[in-house]
């Protein structure tokens, strides 16, 4: 900015400065011309009065160019009194102009001066130099002649005596100008700055999550403006966010109620299939109710930092979703690597993730088509899931949220959920071909801190760092069991969960 502030300012003083120097330099050459036609006319007196050349010699002296010897009168006689430096047709060129004339002559210019003079002292004084032996040409010249030239010589430092001390002057006053303009357009442009970037810090905080900061008011006038018109944004957003916690949070607590009675009811009920079912529901319900309880009491500024196992979450989900998968004969593949594989998503936003994922196989896909799911940690946490069904026509459009198919009733939701988990993580979501020739959704989330295994000894955790990767498998063919492992109504319950989801979800993928 400083770099800036001197290039206008030295912009500014050149603008100013050339035409002035300009200015100044036509200004010296006029004096310089002006005081030779002083001089000169300063002889044109004594001229008027005589011609005598003696007289003419006294008047000469008593000036400065006489003095130095660079003023002559060119009588009409044809004498001249002084040193001469123009020749005789710039002198004819000055009596027939009539008025003062300049010309050009070696080292500098001659300002010829026309003076009227008498004929009859002409006459005299070239009668009286005739008789001291002037030819008698000359002194016919001087009866006929009417008109004597007053010459002053200049020379060509004469046009710029003093011009380079008052460059110098003009030079330095510009400097210091641009000097001065440069520290005072540093400091207002150091306020202007300074207060752009600490309203520029305060959005990032905003950003962030920090919803109570506050920009400062102060600075000039523009970006107080926009400091207060940040403020009353920022004052909106919480008002908006906290009645939407308000309103999350009581909805939440109202739920708890019926669900309190319906696990009551489902405790009462006789053990069997429908009695496993309903109490996984209501157990699964009441985990997702207090999540958002805690969460909107919370805020987002006041929480744990969110961390899961995904492995763990994907096995949960995998075993969810086999029943459902052996009841509809999908072979299917589930394959990990071994260890934790942290990411830094809460463990219920992970799971509806992966719930809305593998809905989308079983919803978008016939029965009896495979599919597979794989996670890798490294870096980062990959899970893909691909499979065997027609694949996607459009991966860009069904990613955006709202964008679902039509013939099916899809509201476009589902993959758009997985988008945004993965982005609000630092993530990603990548939608492509898989192996099998169906879909592939490839989520990429961060690894996070590896956790520490409770009561687990470092031989122990040595021992569990080398294990081979787990490797789950499905249905290799209709009628055939899984590896979910469950009993009969455990899996018949997840079975109807599994369904109950897609009815209830119905999404695009």
């Amino acid at each position: 900015m400083a770099r800036f502030a001197v290039a206008v300012a030295a912009m500014v003083a050149l603008a100013f400065l050339i035409p002035l120097a300009l200015t100044v330099r036509e200004f010296a050459r006029e004096r310089a011309f002006t005081q030779a036609e002083q001089q000169a006319a300063a002889i044109e007196p004594v001229l008027v009065v005589t011609t005598d050349q003696e007289q003419l010699q006294r008047a000469l002296a008593s000036i400065p160019a006489g003095q130095a010897g660079r003023i002559a009168v060119h009588l009409p006689s044809g004498v001249v009194v002084g040193a001469a430096h123009s020749g005789p047709e710039q002198l004819d060129a000055a009596v027939r102009q009539g008025r003062v004339y300049t010309v050009r002559v070696p080292g500098g210019y001659a300002v010829l001066r026309p003076v009227a003079v008498d004929r009859r002292t002409a006459g005299q004084n070239a009668v009286g130099q005739g008789a001291a032996g002037q030819s008698a040409a000359e002194q016919g010249a001087a009866e006929h002649g009417a008109v004597a030239l007053v010459e002053v010589y200049l020379l060509d430092a004469d046009l710029t005596r003093g011009l380079w001390s008052t460059w110098w002057v003009l030079g330095g006053v510009a400097l210091s100008l641009v000097v001065i303009s440069s520290l005072v357009a540093d400091r207002l442009a150091a306020r202007l700055v300074g207060a752009t970037r600490d309203l520029a810090a305060v959005a990032r905080t905003l950003g962030s999550g920090d919803l109570d900061v506050t920009a400062d008011t102060a600075g000039p006038y523009e970006l107080r403006e926009v400091g207060l018109a940040f403020n009353a944004m920022a004052r909106r957003m919480r008002q908006m966010i906290t009645a939407e916690r308000e309103f999350a949070a009581d909805l939440s607590h109202r739920l708890r109620t019926p669900l309190t009675a319906l696990r009551f009811n489902a405790a009462a009920m006789d053990d069997g299939p429908l009695a496993e079912q309903t109490r996984e529901v209501v157990g699964w319900l009441e985990r997702e109710v207090d999540f958002v309880i805690t969460g909107a009491r919370a805020g987002s500024g006041q929480r744990e930092p969110a961390r899961c196992d995904a492995a763990e979450v994907l096995a949960e989900r995998m075993a969810f979703w086999s029943a459902l998968a052996e009841d509809q004969g999908r072979p299917w593949e589930s394959a990990a690597d071994p260890g934790p594989a942290v990411v830094p998503v809460a463990r219920a936003d992970l799971a509806a993730a992966m719930d809305a994922a593998l809905g989308n196989v079983f919803r978008h896909t016939r029965a009896g088509t495979a599919f597979t799911v794989a996670l890798r940690v490294g870096e980062q946490v990959v899970v893909t899931v691909g499979d065997a069904g027609p694949g996607i026509a459009d991966p860009q459009a069904a990613l955006r949220r709202g964008v679902g198919s039509e013939q099916d009733g899809s509201t476009g939701l589902g993959l758009d959920i997985v988008r945004r988990l993965a982005e609000d993580a630092g993530g990603g979501v990548r939608l492509g071909r898989s192996r099998l020739g169906g879909a592939e959704l490839e989520l990429t989330l961060p690894a996070g801190p590896e956790p520490e295994p409770f009561g687990l000894p470092a031989e122990g955790r040595r021992r569990a760092a080398g294990r081979r990767p787990r490797r789950w498998c499905g249905l290799r063919g209709p009628g055939r069991a899984g590896a979910a492992g469950a009993s009969g109504g455990r899996r018949r319950g997840r079975r109807a969960g599994a369904l109950e989801f897609l009815e209830e979800n119905r999404e695009s993928p």
